[in-house]
């Protein structure tokens, strides 16, 4: 938002310099009347020009997250919302992420809810985290509905790391083996080719099977590492479209072993996400949706719409949800069981944690079944490259004697 810097007078004719966030420059003058100050000058403020590199800089997750903490043990001791904000802005360690809480102090105390005042900044706080906000303002219990945002958070941000754990461990060893193969066959393979070319005579299968290989990559490497980077650039375009998501989110649920991983996680963060808002008095239709939009999944964020549809024509929850295939039948017997006994949020919550169980023993599972099989691969094709560049030496070795 932008940032204008003013002089004005209060009305016993103090002057007074400062900055505001505003929309414009009309809506600055509008909030600074509110305060009772009248306007003498006002011009933008300079953007900071910025580099933001990919891990560095911006609100990350882990700010929010301490911040929602951190706001909900103040407000349950009493302190005023404004003041909290203020302490909050000044005290946090990101200088982007408190200038933020700044802009929402201030726009609170020109007279905005608290749920307005974050819906200012959609990129730090989203819809979800808005709407528990609106929900705690209205029923009075803010401190209540902070925490249980903030236990959401901590799990669901958990949760994360465990997927990514599994996922991101398998693409590591795969890029570190292809780096070592690509730097035996561009600068190790091609000494020995030399060396046994001034030999002469017929080498063995696997030794020009292995040099053909390496005069290939020497070759064509200079080309394949733009190629690659379009073919991920186009990859990245394809998925930011509705089409796109939904093709490669259906292709990664329908993967072996990591499919049943990734769909273990979207019944936790689905039951997790649902079961927060519900129990926090966001009514169904409106926690369904925010569900959705928020599911990370584009198959999930679609079965959800298509069950709003059904519950809005005054069936349960249950009942569409169990024509969706990425519901597992025990998730919708239990949501069931919750609608009859009028415990939906609680069912929730604990289908959520027994899916966060799941998911890592699933994760653990992954990790001690891909070890040494990615070990025994790495081996292999490397003891490959390595006995193939030996064999003439064997070969001649044997000739001598």
């Amino acid at each position: 938002m932008p940032v204008f810097k003013y002089t004005a007078k209060t009305r016993s004719g103090t002057a007074q310099k400062g900055e505001i966030d505003a929309t414009d420059r009309n809506n600055a003058v509008s909030l600074l009347r509110q305060r009772q100050l009248v306007v003498t000058g006002m011009k933008a403020k300079p953007k900071d020009i910025a580099i933001n590199l990919p891990g560095i800089g911006g609100v990350k997750e882990k700010d929010i997250v301490v911040f929602t903490r951190q706001f909900a043990t103040m407000i349950e001791a009493g302190l005023p919302l404004v003041q909290c904000l203020d302490i909050l802005s000044r005290q946090a360690e990101n200088k982007e992420f408190g200038s933020t809480i700044a802009g929402v102090k201030n726009a609170v105390e020109s007279g905005e809810s608290f749920a307005d005042a974050l819906r200012r900044y959609p990129k730090v706080f989203d819809n979800f985290y808005a709407n528990m906000v609106e929900a705690g303002e209205a029923g009075g219990i803010l401190d209540t509905i902070l925490s249980r945002l903030a236990g959401y958070m901590e799990k669901a941000r958990a949760l994360k790391g465990k997927v990514k754990s599994a996922l991101v461990y398998p693409a590591a060893i795969i890029s570190i083996a292809g780096l070592v193969i690509i730097f035996l066959m561009t600068f190790v393979i091609p000494v020995f080719a030399e060396m046994f070319e001034s030999f002469g005579g017929v080498l063995p299968a696997p030794t020009r099977l292995v040099m053909y290989l390496s005069h290939l990559i020497k070759q064509y490497i200079i080309y394949a590492i733009p190629l690659v980077g379009v073919v991920i650039y186009l990859f990245i375009r394809f998925y930011k479209t509705d089409r796109g998501r939904l093709l490669i989110d259906s292709i990664m649920l329908k993967a072996p072993v990591f499919g049943s991983l990734i769909q273990k996680a979207a019944v936790a963060k689905f039951t997790r996400t649902l079961g927060t808002l519900i129990g926090s008095g966001v009514p169904i239709i409106d926690g369904l949706t925010i569900t959705a939009r928020t599911a990370g999944n584009k198959v999930v964020e679609n079965s959800v719409f298509s069950v709003i549809g059904s519950v809005k024509e005054g069936q349960s929850l249950a009942e569409p949800l169990a024509r969706q295939a990425i519901f597992p039948p025990m998730v919708v017997q239990m949501i069931e069981v919750g609608e009859s006994s009028g415990a939906l949020d609680a069912m929730l919550d604990k289908i959520a944690d027994f899916y966060d169980e799941e998911v890592d023993a699933a994760v653990s599972a992954l990790t001690s079944l891909l070890e040494p099989g990615l070990m025994v691969f790495l081996g292999v094709t490397v003891g490959f490259i390595v006995v193939a560049m030996y064999l003439p030496i064997f070969k001649m070795a044997g000739a001598i004697e």
